[in-house]
């Protein structure tokens, strides 16, 4: 049997229909994203319009999510990739920094860290010196797993794998190389749950001519390797993830972490260090798929929401521009609140609500 275009086993559709003739479950359900989305904004009349925004000076903010009937829906991102820059160039690695790292951060911080000395600026042998960021973790080290237990139709060693394939999503989406020096995220889109076809329209059109209702930087982190290289042989990260029980037995993951890029331009011999600073905040759910229409191996996306610091602002190219010193002038833009956007004290929707709608503005510190 065919639905939407993607089929099921006919095995499955038969155990189904028994079971339905029998009073027992009934046959899994397609996952509608439209509907989803016009159930989130129902629900969620009563506050502020989630919606498009910028924030910052070179800093962009937005959000996007879906529901429907009540479920959880989702995107899963799972890529390995060698080329020019190298896994070594934006995954693994240190900085050579002697500052003693952190420990993973397992519930939201009570406040921002502390302010660095304005006097250190960063270098090519010290990329991440006068920022919080230093004391972070590299990779995926500075993503925190909680302990796996029994969820919805999960047993513990399911979740584990389940919490093990979303940190893999994260670091496909925002620390795989190829990724990072803007190639197509090719086998994320293959690992998508077909039976969502918004979100995989969403991709198609984001990735073919991004705009700013189709973004591919709300899930990727990608710039042009014409335009920057990176400096050193890390990505610093902070951020932890949690997960609960989600409808239909579903076991939704809820993921908020915050990468650190620092680059240099590509072209010419200039040593001056830029950080792109991006706080993703992204929520999947594994569902069951005696109840929902999805692929083995497959998740769906519930909500995403992304915060960029130096990245470019109401600029969508499909890539993060960072600036450079000599590229901020007195002339912009800067209509905005002032964030640190290494504060992860407060949720990004807390944040959201507290700022403008639209607008350019300042980061504290980069």
């Amino acid at each position: 049997m065919s639905k939407g275009g993607a089929s099921i086993p006919d095995e499955e559709w038969e155990r189904f229909l028994r079971e339905a003739e029998a009073g027992g479950r009934g046959a899994p359900e397609e996952p509608s994203a439209r509907a989803r989305m016009v159930a989130q904004r129902l629900q969620e009349e009563s506050g502020p319009p989630e919606g498009w925004r910028t924030y910052t000076l070179a800093r962009r903010r937005k959000g996007r999510g879906w529901a429907a009937l009540g479920l959880a829906a989702a995107v899963a991102v799972v890529v390995v990739a060698v080329g020019p820059w190298g896994i070594g160039s934006w995954f693994d690695g240190g900085d050579g920094a002697s500052a003693t790292p952190l420990a993973a951060e397992s519930e939201r911080p009570t406040g921002a860290p502390a302010q660095e000395a304005a006097d250190r600026p960063p270098t090519l042998d010290e990329p991440f010196r006068g920022s919080p960021a230093a004391r972070w973790s590299d990779g995926t080290a500075g993503i925190h797993l909680p302990e796996p237990r029994a969820t919805g139709w999960m047993s513990r060693g399911e979740v584990a794998d389940a919490l093990a394939k979303t940190r893999d999503f994260l670091a496909a989406s925002s620390l795989d190389p190829a990724v990072l020096r803007g190639e197509r995220p090719a086998e994320a889109i293959g690992l998508i749950n077909p039976h969502q076809s918004d979100v995989r329209g969403f991709l198609k059109k984001a990735l073919r001519a991004p705009d700013r209702e189709n973004d591919p930087l709300l899930l990727f982190s990608r710039f042009r390797s014409s335009d920057v290289r990176p400096a050193g042989d890390v990505v610093k990260t902070r951020g932890r993830v949690t997960f609960r029980e989600g409808e239909r037995g579903a076991v939704q993951v809820s993921t908020d972490i915050t990468y650190v890029y620092p680059v240099v331009r590509a072209e010419g011999d200039s040593d001056e260090v830029a950080r792109t600073i991006v706080r993703r905040e992204v929520v999947v759910s594994w569902d069951d798929p005696a109840k929902i229409v999805i692929e083995p191996g497959t998740f769906s996306l519930v909500s995403y929401k992304v915060d960029t610091t130096n990245g470019g602002c109401d600029t969508y190219t499909g890539y993060l521009t960072p600036a450079f010193r000599a590229e901020h002038t007195a002339a912009e833009a800067r209509d905005g609140a002032e964030v640190d956007p290494y504060d992860r004290s407060t949720s990004m929707e807390e944040r959201m609500r507290e700022g403008d709608d639209e607008g350019c503005g300042t980061a504290t510190r980069s």
